[in-house]
């Protein structure tokens, strides 16, 4: 059991099967089919439709929250990879987490309830290189009817980041760093625990490895900011159709410095030849970024943050090299802020994430008004 804070105070890891007892408690007639595309689901995130009954959930911390009376729910989803994992939020409070299977399947989301009203959600902790998960509805137990979607947050909150953001390995205190079974958990990340401590809309485009001049992998953030499914370049997501964000915050950087001093490395020399780019073209790079994120969201708060790996231990250029770039664009709704170095190996664990969480909440709080 890890306690997150005083709103949710259990969480657990038990993996969730494929229930056969609650099958056939929902045998005939009396289980209720629902859409995923039923208006009484609430969805967070960019969420793919690609028919008319069905969703696809892509990235981390996508989300899908209902509200219903009775005693049970099942979730019908296929998984095209098998590595997706979700935790099942039940009453704000309870935490367990299925791993959907690459056949379409029934999975328990909530079971033998006492009778009442009860919230839910299904939340995508893990990120969208792991797999892509088709939604095809829900099957409600006996005497159990959907409600009401949860009325919609007034406040929304979008970030961009890379492993940092994404909650990469937050659980795995073993030393080795992985991202392997449930040791990644968006849930927990700063960015996640930001949007519920303002009870904000949330979503958060990101990618382990991910920077703006050059990334571990193929794609680098401006190539990939603007889609909906992020495994396809041609699937672009529609700003103009969907509420715009009121706070932006984008923490990258962490990924470019380090590769930036790799000549051998491919994408190093993929993107740049053997050449190692000035602190002026990154600086024009990210700049850039930050006006497609403006352009997209003119109206937006943008806070262009970095921490808490080693892009911010003592020494580095990179704070001074973001707050020139961010003081030449001009704009009074564009900050900066530096989270301290957690001055430990690997990535930050669960209380790492939380310490970041507190100071952007205070940043937040104190510097803009929403």
């Amino acid at each position: 059991m890890i306690f997150l804070n005083s709103s949710f105070r259990k969480y657990s890891l038990p993996l969730l099967l494929w229930c056969g007892a609650f099958l056939g408690g929902c045998a005939g007639s009396k289980s209720v089919s629902v859409s995923a595309q039923d208006e009484r689901l609430a969805y967070m995130g960019r969420v793919g439709k690609p028919t008319a009954e069905t969703t696809e959930l892509y990235w981390s911390g996508t989300s899908v929250k209902l509200n219903f009376e009775g005693t049970g729910v099942q979730a019908r989803l296929k998984d095209n990879t098998g590595n997706s994992y979700y935790n099942v939020i039940l009453d704000g409070d309870s935490i367990t987490v299925i791993q959907p299977d690459t056949v379409q399947k029934l999975y328990d989301l909530a079971a033998q309830l006492q009778p009442g009203k009860h919230t839910l959600e299904l939340f995508k902790r893990t990120e969208w290189d792991k797999g892509t998960t088709t939604f095809y509805g829900l099957e409600l137990a006996p005497n159990t009817k959907l409600l009401p979607a949860p009325a919609p947050p007034k406040r929304r909150i979008e970030f961009y980041g890379n492993s940092i953001t994404a909650g990469y390995a937050v659980h795995d205190y073993s030393g080795k760093d992985s991202w392997r079974g449930l040791n990644t958990d968006n849930y927990v990340s700063y960015a996640a625990l930001t949007a519920r401590r303002f009870n904000a809309d949330y979503t958060c485009i990101c990618k382990s490895g991910i920077g703006i001049t050059v990334s571990w992998e193929k794609d680098i953030m401006p190539e990939l900011f603007n889609r909906l499914n992020p495994s396809d370049p041609a699937s672009q997501y529609d700003f103009s159709r969907n509420p715009a964000p009121d706070i932006v915050v984008i923490n990258l950087l962490q990924n470019d410095s380090w590769i930036i001093n790799l000549p051998n490395n491919a994408e190093h020399k993929r993107r740049f030849g053997n050449a190692r780019p000035s602190p002026e073209t990154v600086a024009a790079a990210y700049q850039n970024f930050v006006k497609q994120i403006r352009a997209v969201y003119p109206n937006a708060h943008i806070i262009a943050a970095l921490g808490n790996m080693d892009i911010v231990k003592s020494g580095s250029v990179w704070p001074a090299l973001v707050q020139k770039a961010v003081e030449d664009l001009q704009d009074s709704k564009i900050h900066t802020l530096v989270m301290p170095y957690k001055n430990t190996p690997g990535h930050p664990r669960v209380e790492e994430q939380q310490a970041m969480a507190n100071q952007l909440i205070t940043f937040i709080e104190e510097k803009i008004q929403w």
